[in-house]
């Protein structure tokens, strides 16, 4: 701009005046707003993700693990009752061994439901496994050879530490030993059962807050229940349709009924509640420790008692492994308290069992070691038993079915479409439809499945080729999109070059452009496999989640798949199948992670860059 009075010249610039310096000071923190709302998101995103792996990987790894026990069984003819012959030796008596060899530990157990307790510390499928060894190695028939057998799941759970946590107390004065009609009782000369007994107090002082909270919920419905009935006494006499006023009438009738109930559970409650209080306001008061509260074991010169009913200085005690009759006495160094915290009507795995366990422990009869069982075996009703070698045997068939009817199809017609089909309406409404089937939920390529291979065919259910032609339906499309966008990206000079030297189109296709492309062809094979690895929906409506014992031997056998099995076994409520459904995740993840590493490397190794 120029100043006519002065001659002066000032110069001004739109890119540094106020507004633009304004300007570009909010497309700056725009900008940095943007970056760490993207850096925010990513952050998310692997935080959940490592939320998610690690979750299964803490849930799955004790599942790799597992206890087995090492027992001496009598391998004898008469034990197993066989006539020498192959066939007798795989019908043998094997249950009545394994029974017998656990009780034989334990001699002083004689009671029925105490040697069928006992006999629980064993996997049911224990003589399975048993009778599998000795048909491996007949040389251990006539000998008593210590073999091992599967521990049932919970003493492994429990051995794991996932039954109870606990802590030890070590002894401190002596204890005095009192044995009369009533049982056993210790006596203390110091008040080393205070720790419990107080416990005890504060398990009684929640009771009563929960028996309170009860009685204000009888006592709310009660005082409702009165407003009701003296509605209907107005009501009633009012009403002049009979049929309404005899309803009223046995509504009245069923509420005043009503009323004695709650009266009675809340004068029960009431009583419950008052000697509770009484209880707790006198420390002193001995108390039986019920199924409710935490155990107590003694640990006393290698006998083991349940603590019943404590005060500060004594015990009344049940013996679990008992206690030489002549043992009277016992100083500190011989005996020690244990309490286990989660109280025994909680747990499934009782305080008998665990003495039990424990003890086999203590005599080294107890191995823990990597779960070949989980590897080498197909579907069980018993988690201890089950294994994934069978559902991944199901996944390896159902995927090569799938690979050989997905591939050549699916690249054949990448082929046509990109190179040979005329591009008009039809090639089209074709391209549409695929791209189309790409997106359509899975489950309706198991409808049609059911449909059709098995209502019309009327071909096997749970059969691994029924299970793939379905899962190659579904990946067809994912193929032949992929395998179009690898052909489209080799150079057209290419084309060019192999015709202009009198190739013809089918020659250039297979000696040029389909090898150029191969390696994008196969990227995309391998990630719709990997898709079909991992589906669950169609398999289902073809009867693959059937429940299969047996390692399918060939492409009709009845099988499942690895996703299938883990649907089947996070239905089932024992804890260690929880387990196990997270370590077939992991295995399931191996593959996946696998077959797409597998992918990558091919498009690193083959991919050319024009």
């Amino acid at each position: 701009m120029t100043d006519l009075a002065g001659g002066n010249v000032e110069h001004v610039s739109i890119h540094t005046s106020e507004g633009a310096r304004q300007r570009l000071a909010k497309r700056y923190r725009g900008e940095s707003i943007f970056k760490w709302l993207g850096r925010s998101a990513i952050g998310v995103s692997v935080a959940f993700l490592l939320l998610l792996l690690s979750t299964v990987v803490f849930q799955g790894l004790p599942a790799f693990t597992f206890n087995f026990v090492n027992l001496p069984f009598e391998l004898t003819k008469e034990k197993l009752d066989y006539d020498g012959t192959a066939e007798s030796l795989r019908k043998a008596n094997y249950d009545a061994v394994v029974r017998d060899a656990i009780r034989e530990q334990f001699p002083t157990v004689t009671g029925r439901s105490e040697r069928r307790t006992l006999g629980g510390l064993l996997s049911s499928g224990a003589s399975v496994y048993l009778r599998q060894q000795v048909l491996n190695e007949p040389d251990v028939l006539g000998t008593n050879k210590r073999l091992e057998v599967p521990i049932s799941d919970f003493a492994d759970l429990y051995l794991k530490g996932q039954i109870t946590s606990d802590y030890t107390i070590e002894g401190r004065g002596a204890l005095r030993v009192e044995r009369g009609e009533n049982g056993m009782r210790l006596i203390a000369d110091q008040d080393v059962f205070a720790d419990a007994l107080s416990r005890a107090k504060d398990t009684l002082r929640a009771q009563e807050a929960t028996l309170r909270a009860q009685q204000s919920g009888l006592q709310l419905s009660l005082n409702k229940t009165r407003g009701d009935i003296k509605a209907l006494q107005e009501r009633i006499p009012a009403e002049t349709n009979a049929n309404v006023k005899s309803r009223l009438e046995a509504e009245l009738e069923r509420s005043e009924s009503d009323i004695t109930v709650l009266e009675a559970r809340i004068k029960q409650l009431e009583e419950q509640i008052t000697n509770i209080e009484s209880r707790v306001a006198n420390p002193g008061l001995g108390e039986d420790l019920t199924g409710e509260m935490m155990s107590v074991l003694v640990y006393a010169d290698g006998a083991v008692l349940k603590v019943q009913k404590v005060t500060s200085t004594t015990a009344n005690v049940e013996q679990y492994l008992p206690l030489d009759e002549a043992v009277t006495s016992l100083d500190a160094s011989q005996w020690s308290i244990r309490v286990l915290e989660v109280p025994e009507a909680n747990r499934k795995f009782t305080d008998q069992e665990i003495v039990w366990t424990d003890e086999l422990v203590e005599r080294g009869f107890v191995r823990s070691g990597l779960n070949t069982i989980f590897f080498t075996r197909g579907a069980s009703r018993e988690p201890e038993m089950a294994g994934v070698l069978g559902a991944a045997v199901g996944s390896a068939l159902t995927l090569i079915i799938t690979l050989l009817l997905s591939f050549p199809l699916g690249v054949a017609a990448a082929i046509y479409l990109e190179e040979f089909a005329p591009k008009n309406r039809w090639t089209t409404l074709i391209e549409v439809n695929i791209n189309n089937l790409a997106a359509v939920p899975s489950i309706v390529f198991g409808l049609l499945g059911l449909a059709v291979f098995l209502n019309y065919f009327e071909l096997d259910r749970s059969a691994p080729y029924v299970g793939g032609m379905v899962l190659a339906l579904m990946t067809l499309p994912t193929i032949i999109i992929a395998s179009r966008a690898a052909l489209r990206a080799v150079p057209p000079s290419i084309r060019e070059a192999a015709l202009g030297i009198g190739a013809s189109r089918l020659q250039t296709v297979v000696h040029h452009v389909l090898p150029l492309a191969m390696p994008g062809i196969l990227t995309g094979t391998i990630i719709g496999m990997a898709q079909a690895l991992g589906e669950t929906a169609p398999l289902l409506m073809i009867g693959m989640v059937a429940f299969v014992v047996d390692i399918p031997m060939g492409f009709s056998d009845p099988s499942t798949v690895l996703p299938v099995q883990i649907f089947m076994w996070a239905d089932f409520p024992e804890p260690a199948f929880q387990q196990r459904t997270s370590a077939a995740i992991m295995v399931l993840l191996g593959f996946l992670i696998t077959m797409n590493a597998l992918a990558v490397v091919l498009r690193k190794r083959f991919e050319r860059r024009w």
